[in-house]
């Protein structure tokens, strides 16, 4: 729905509930070619609990169908919490003959202790996760590459993935992991104290849009930390696309920039796996 179709409602109040009522609707009907691409995956899906401490993370959990062990992925979500999109992902991820699991990071945010399937939509989600403390985040993905490491179909080799939110996470996180063997932020911001830039042992391979001004006005930061530190980053811009591309490249609607660029992201990224 385009805005510019809408009527013109005034200060109707009626009107005007309706009107949030119509936006409120969109995240999840923009999510329902997402769900009929899980839905009619041949591959092993499964959803796992991984404990740590008192916390239990709800995580989505996807096979290859592979001989061989293979390598895991650990895919962090975008600040709308783990949706039908990011399942999506490590499917493709396990299409692409990986094993890929998505952590709820709002576990236990939403009353009565779900996560983002109970916080009430897109909003909800975006709420909940500026309130997470961070080293619950960092405890929680050290739990989840734990797990995923001595499953016995990996053959133990981890990396770690993003986008947007979980873009900065998964650079973040490479400041606290020594068992990730690469983490690949999609439009995230890195860190940007010298100190935690120094403890990352793991190449970075960021993915950033040319019309994502915002994100891309701190990628110059990170390489002058990274090249300081003797780090290995290496950054790809797509001209043309914007913030989300991975996610608005894949719609039905999407753009021929955003298209163009998720298809060589993934390109990229799958060939960098590769040589993991």
């Amino acid at each position: 729905m385009k805005l510019s179709n809408l009527p013109r409602l005034g200060r109707c109040p009626a009107h005007a509930l309706i009107l949030a009522l119509t936006f409120a609707l969109l995240p999840a009907r923009a999510q329902d070619w997402a769900k009929a691409r899980l839905e009619n995956s041949p591959r092993h899906l499964e959803w796992v609990k991984v404990k740590h401490g008192d916390r239990e993370v709800a995580c989505f959990l996807a096979f290859p169908e592979v001989k061989e062990k293979a390598t895991a992925v650990v895919v962090i979500h975008e600040i709308f919490g783990l949706t039908e999109w990011v399942r999506g992902v490590a499917d493709q991820l396990a299409e692409a003959g990986y094993i890929a699991i998505a952590p709820d990071l709002l576990s236990g945010a939403a009353p009565g202790g779900g996560g983002t399937a109970e916080l009430g939509g897109s909003d909800g989600a975006r709420r909940a996760i500026g309130s997470l403390p961070p080293a619950q985040i960092t405890a929680d993905l050290h739990a989840v590459v734990d797990y995923v490491s001595s499953l016995p179909a990996c053959n133990g080799k981890v990396a770690v993935a993003g986008f947007c939110w979980g873009g900065s996470q998964s650079f973040s996180f490479a400041t606290h992991s020594p068992k990730i063997r690469a983490a690949f932020p999609f439009y995230g911001s890195g860190p940007e104290d010298a100190a935690d830039i120094a403890r990352i042992q793991c190449p970075v391979y960021g993915f950033y849009g040319g019309n994502d001004a915002r994100v891309n006005a701190t990628i110059p930061k990170s390489e002058a930390l990274m090249q300081a530190a003797g780090k290995r980053y290496e950054p790809v811009t797509y001209e043309g696309a914007g913030h989300g591309f991975m996610r608005a490249g894949e719609a039905p609607d999407a753009s021929e920039a955003n298209r163009k660029a998720r298809e060589a992201a993934w390109k990229r990224w799958k060939d960098i796996l590769a040589s993991l």
